[in-house]
């Protein structure tokens, strides 16, 4: 009887076990505990699944033997293709083909337009290059869309739901890009333009041309121009927000000449224009103790020596308004920044989405930059200056109206097309919400900055830096010692239970 019992345990567990598994493959769940609810799908993307027309399915293309992380990444993958399987009813569907199984596998990964990268694997003290697949190829009748990489900290339900969004609506709302005042061509705005393909479609806009440019476009975006708007230009804009139109201004309020390092004020109409809608955009330079460092030559003994310098009018912005256009969003870098203000009455809502940091300040100008000021806290007696927001209500006389302004014009801008500057991707995603917020009514923005990409240590307080280095330190320790204590109870209550009488093991 007892040799019985001692097989029929292990079988009972055994039975049970794979009674689970089978239960939770058919009923798949997953419990979201994360800060940011990353692992629980949006309304957007549950609407979009549920009013699916016809089928979709999702062909990723992974390799074998993928480092530890990229694995983890895989299977979070396919637990999201999972539920997007089970909330669209069996119209969305996905398989996973193994790229480096045989030469043809390979070819129908390539053929699909999936292509192999190269990763750093790190191996006891050496790293070697790995080429592997890790993309996907989503497909709806003959409309196909690529997600060539699928790798970990990506945004992609964005990325999916988007590319399923761009195959099942007809409708792509138009982005107009206001040109014939100096502002920066299409091709100097490569990262913005690519990041937009996927939710409209973008065209200059030039009102000295063609008044009735602005009748099929549904957001103007007005981007850092430096020569006068004309009046008539204005008229046309006004009857653009009349109609339901919406604005997104990029405005440089004063205009920086590094060669001289003189700033001064610039006029193009548009500041006036904005006075007249109740926002002022200051003819002052915001600075931030909190900024980036540009490389200043000093002279130490007999050589002139490159040193990192502090520079405020560079503010690193991490300080954001709570909305869908900045949710996710860590650090936005901002040059020459100017304060932007709203001066009406409650007809309309003003809701900044940048703030300097709690040590900042204001210049007037015309001014000189002084590269070799060494600053101070006092020279950063201000906080939470408003750098840029949205206005919604009542604006100019129309209703509904919606218009975000910024106080810098070139913080999403490349530069010149042929030697291109990258911004950050923050900086990118910035410009781009706006517009998706301002054209779409889908909620997928609020996926777009979806999981953490950083936290800066520097914006903590010292006391808070302080505890976390010593957490780190002394956590180890004493879970160390921890579990030292408790196995040493355990085997000295072991070693008095074996000295009691008629102990038997």
């Amino acid at each position: 009887m007892k040799a019985k019992q001692s097989w029929l345990y292990p079988a009972l567990v055994l039975i049970i076990l794979l009674v689970i598994n089978i239960i939770s493959d058919k009923l798949f769940f997953r419990v979201d505990f994360t800060a940011d609810n990353r692992y629980t799908l949006s309304d957007a993307t549950k609407s979009i699944l549920a009013n699916l027309d016809e089928p979709v399915t999702l062909t990723a293309y992974y390799s074998d033997d993928l480092p530890a992380e990229i694995l983890r990444s895989k299977r979070d993958f396919k637990d999201l293709l999972t539920e997007y399987h089970n909330i669209s009813h069996g119209q969305f569907d996905f398989k996973f083909v193994n790229a480096s199984s045989s030469e043809e596998a390979e070819q129908e990964a390539l053929n699909a337009g999936v292509y192999p990268i190269m990763l750093n694997v790190r191996e006891k003290d050496q790293v070697r290059q790995q080429r592997a697949f890790m993309g996907a190829v989503v497909e709806k009748g003959r409309q196909k869309e690529i997600l060539p990489i699928v790798q970990p900290e990506m945004p992609i339900e964005y990325a999916l739901s988007s590319a399923i969004r761009k195959m099942s609506s007809a409708y792509r709302p138009l982005v107009g890009m206001l040109q014939g005042h100096g502002e920066p061509p299409l091709m100097a705005m490569q990262q913005v333009l690519a990041e937009m393909e996927v939710i409209c479609n973008v065209q200059p806009v030039d009102l000295q041309q063609n008044s009735s440019a602005l009748d099929s476009v549904s957001v103007l975006a007005i981007v850092a121009p430096i020569d006068s708007i004309q009046p008539s230009e204005f008229a046309a804009i006004d009857r653009f927000i009349a109609r339901g139109g919406r604005l997104f201004i990029a405005i440089d309020r004063v205009d920086a000449n590094l060669d001289n390092l003189f700033v001064n004020v610039r006029n193009t109409g548009l500041e006036q224009w904005l006075m007249s809608k109740d926002i002022s955009v200051e003819s002052k330079l915001a600075i931030d103790n909190y900024c980036a460092n540009v490389s200043v030559q000093q002279q130490q003994g007999a050589y002139r020596v490159n040193v990192q310098q502090q520079f405020p009018y560079i503010p690193f912005i991490g300080n954001f308004g709570r909305h869908s256009i900045t949710n996710g969003l860590e650090q936005v870098q901002l040059q020459f920044v100017s304060p932007v203000v709203y001066t009406g009455d409650s007809l309309a809502v003003f809701t900044p989405l940048l703030y300097t940091s709690d040590h900042s300040a204001t210049l007037n100008v015309p001014t000189v930059i002084d590269v070799q000021r060494q600053w101070t806290a006092r020279d950063f007696p201000l906080a939470e200056i408003p750098l840029g927001g949205l206005l919604e209500g009542t604006i100019g006389g129309v209703p509904d109206s919606k218009m975000i302004i910024i106080g810098n014009g070139s913080f999403a801008t490349n530069g010149n097309p042929r030697q291109p500057r990258q911004q950050s991707p923050d900086n990118i995603s910035l410009m781009v919400n706006s517009i998706d917020y301002l054209s779409d009514d889908t909620g997928l923005v609020d996926l777009r900055t979806k999981g953490v990409t950083a936290r800066p240590i520097a914006q903590l307080d010292d006391g808070t830096r302080v505890f976390i280095k010593w957490l780190n330190v002394l956590l180890p320790i004493v879970l160390v010692v921890l579990i030292g204590i408790i196995r040493s109870q355990q085997q000295r209550n072991r070693r008095i239970k074996r000295m009691e009488e008629g102990y038997v093991e």
